[in-house]
């Protein structure tokens, strides 16, 4: 009887250490797509932030903290980065970049206007060089990371002014159309153009091998997506521009896993992510405009609270800089 009671113990011990081993590996692999979930710190000490460098899959990896999020692709000729977060985390970044690779940092690619996304532009560029080592001794062109938007982003860049938007901080090779294709580590990358999203110049970046997408902003894991009305951003175009996302992601088993996609915001997701993101902005966008159709003013919708739906403001609506009323005005602006 002893002998019995005790092996019932070791078994029940047994099962307890390996459902606690379960719930720690859980909550690591948890862990590994969540790098940073509330808003980026207003007014914060830049001496004290620390950046999240995480493997996302093939040659791309997460640097988060410095911003926006930024996308590293990392393979044996160079470094290629999407977005480059504020000016003042550039040292932060440019050292995450050499704990990843030694090769030369030569493509940087923007996703959007914002200085969370671009700050660290011109400093990082210098960073680089180009695939030949040409330097100012060849046509004058400087040896350093090309860096690349649309055309319209530079022109919204160029239209706020060098008071607010230094030159060297505007990307000089633009694509005009609705994509540009490249080839980085022999890995194929496609810039996609997102027009009238966040703003009137966004792009998407797709690397095919990796099966990873950087959206830039128009999905945010940690807030609305912000909409910069006064420089061509939409609401219609941010779903559209998600869309897109889903049309190119691919799911595993359950709808889990498959092409990750890095937001511009907030933790990695996958095709399920985007769903629900895109749907949550849907939802939200058509009752303001049944709103609008019934004859109310702005006023009349924010008292509706039409973005309070199941888990969206809890989730979404934690930025003071960006509310949930804000985000509701900019869908009224675009619609009305």
């Amino acid at each position: 009887m002893k002998r019995m009671f005790s092996r019932a113990s070791m078994f029940l011990v047994a099962g307890l250490l390996l459902t606690a081993g379960l719930s720690s590996l859980a909550a690591q692999q948890q862990q590994i797509r969540t790098p940073k979930q509330t808003p980026f710190p207003k007014n914060p000490d830049w001496s004290k932030l620390e950046l999240d460098v995480l493997k996302v899959q093939g040659q791309v990896y997460l640097i988060a903290g410095a911003g926006g999020n930024i996308a590293a692709q990392v393979g044996d000729q160079s470094v290629l980065l999407v977005d480059t977060g504020y000016e003042q985390m550039a040292p932060k970044v440019l050292a995450a970049v050499r704990k990843l690779s030694d090769k030369p940092l030569r493509t940087i690619i923007n996703t959007t206007l914002m200085d969370s996304h671009t700050g660290a532009n011109a400093l990082l560029v210098k960073e680089g060089r180009q695939i030949d080592n040409t330097g100012p001794g060849l046509g004058g062109r400087p040896n350093e990371a090309d860096l690349i938007g649309h055309a319209r982003l530079s022109a919204i860049m160029t239209e706020i002014g060098r008071d607010k938007i230094a030159a060297d901080r505007r990307p000089p090779s633009t694509y005009p159309g609705r994509s540009k294709d490249l080839s980085s580590n022999d890995e194929p990358v496609i810039v996609l153009a997102v027009p009238n999203a966040v703003t009137g110049g966004d792009s998407m970046v797709w690397f095919r091998k990796s099966d990873v997408i950087a959206t830039g902003e128009i999905m945010n894991m940690a807030s609305f997506p912000f909409i910069d009305v006064a420089h061509g951003g939409t609401i219609n175009g941010i779903l559209d521009g998600l869309n897109t996302v889903l049309e190119i992601t691919v799911p595993k088993h359950n709808q889990e896993g498959g092409t990750m996609v890095i937001p511009g915001y907030g933790r990695i997701g996958d095709e399920h992510d985007v769903l629900e993101y895109r749907d949550m902005l849907t939802i939200i966008r058509d009752r303001v405009q049944n709103s609008i159709k019934k004859g109310m003013t702005l006023q009349q919708i924010k008292a509706l609270k039409p973005s309070v739906t199941y888990e969206y403001e809890p989730r979404f609506n934690r930025d003071p800089a960006w509310t949930a009323e804000m985000f509701v005005e900019a869908i009224y602006k675009n619609l009305s």
